[in-house]
């Protein structure tokens, strides 16, 4: 057998660093008056009290950075109390944190385009006056910034350009905006509804271990199953418009039957 004395587990422990109530929120780079906030709203663990002074430690620095981190992505003082209570309860933060990702990310993937008054109403054949721009503006098309003006989509500014270039107005294709607004606000409530109704009822059952990232991978894969069925809906529903129309177009450019004597 060995000689050599076992080694005390204690001494190769790291040593516990904690901090006064000044330290830490330097640490944190927060005001102490921020610290003292934080911990009425309960957001912080009770420190260890010594006398009149109270001592924290990294897991109160690691504490407060969280808290930065969920104010930096938007989170409300109450939500991130509730994070950390379920945090707290087991879960996992960061999966938490990847199924608010999932659902808040946005769908959208458009290019906005920066250009002068001078630009967007030569786009537009010359159509753009104070009623067009202000009904542009409205809609959330088109934004006044620094620079000029910034339109909110390079596709959608290409597509109503064209439509203006082959003679439809600008007012009417922005009177049209207002309806394809609508329709597609719709879609998108169908569509949320059908989510919260059959995967997000039972939201607070599936918040296990694992299953917050499941839910989160099945929310990233519905994604562009909800396009391809807007996409093919909109395409048999053309469809169907046009062939009605044809037939009233037809039935007005044939012959006319010979007028009665």
């Amino acid at each position: 057998m060995s000689d050599i004395p076992a080694s005390d587990p204690s001494e190769h422990r790291r040593p516990v660093r904690e901090f006064r109530t000044e330290d830490l929120a330097r640490e944190a780079g927060i005001p102490v008056r921020t610290l003292r906030f934080y911990r009425e709203r309960r957001l912080l663990p009770p420190p260890r009290r010594q006398g009149r002074i109270a001592w924290y430690t990294e897991d109160h620095l690691a504490r407060l950075r969280i808290i930065a981190d969920l104010l930096e992505r938007g989170h409300t003082l109450g939500g991130i109390a509730e994070l950390l209570a379920a945090w707290e309860d087991g879960r996992d933060v960061a999966e938490l944190l990847g199924l608010e990702g999932a659902i808040a990310a946005p769908w959208s993937e458009e290019t906005p385009v920066g250009l002068t008054l001078e630009e967007l109403d030569e786009a537009y054949s010359g159509q753009v006056d104070a009623a067009t721009l202000a009904e542009a503006t409205a809609l959330g098309y088109v934004q006044a910034t620094d620079d000029g003006l910034s339109h909110v989509s390079r596709r959608l500014l290409d597509a109503s350009a064209a439509l203006v270039a082959e003679g439809v107005p600008l007012a009417a294709v922005l009177e049209a905006a207002h309806g394809v607004r609508a329709s597609a606000d719709a879609l998108a409530d169908l569509f949320v509804e059908l989510v919260n109704k059959q995967l997000l009822s039972s939201l607070e059952a599936q918040l296990s271990a694992g299953g917050t990232a499941r839910l989160a991978e099945r929310l990233a894969r519905l994604r562009p199953v909800a396009r391809t069925v807007v996409d093919v809906e909109f395409s048999l529903a053309m469809d169907r418009r046009v062939q009605a129309e044809l037939g009233a177009v037809l039935a007005h450019l044939g012959p006319k039957p010979p007028a009665e004597d």
